[in-house]
């Protein structure tokens, strides 16, 4: 079997999560993807939830090769402050949005395995 290099992250890839992503979300959620600045091979993701709640979660996505990528919660913010990233809300915000994530690297195969 032959060793895959990771993705290096491009515009192009970084817009087609920017457009697919939000698709696989709740409509009211909003999200924004960018290239990461330190990492050649990863994202920042961050997601924003509507309603009373206003929760902020932050996300690195690394891809490991052009079919796998790795997703780490790094944040999580409730308003204009810190939340508690242990609690039971931002830990299943969390587990459901690393799912999306997962499935729009899915979606996402077409251009990261061309």
């Amino acid at each position: 079997m032959k060793h895959q290099e990771p993705i290096r992250i491009d515009q192009n890839l970084v817009n087609a999560w920017g457009r697919t992503l939000p698709e696989l979300l709740n409509s009211t959620d909003s999200v924004d993807v960018k290239a990461d600045s330190l990492d050649p091979h990863a994202l920042q993701i961050f997601i924003r939830t509507a309603g009373h709640s206003e929760y902020g979660l932050q996300f690195k996505c690394v891809y490991v090769d052009d079919r796998e990528v790795k997703v780490y919660f790094v944040s999580a913010h409730k308003g204009q402050g810190c939340a508690d990233e242990e609690s039971e809300v931002v830990e299943e915000l969390a587990d459901d949005y690393i799912r999306h994530i997962h499935e729009c690297a899915q979606a996402l195969q077409t251009i990261t395995h061309a």
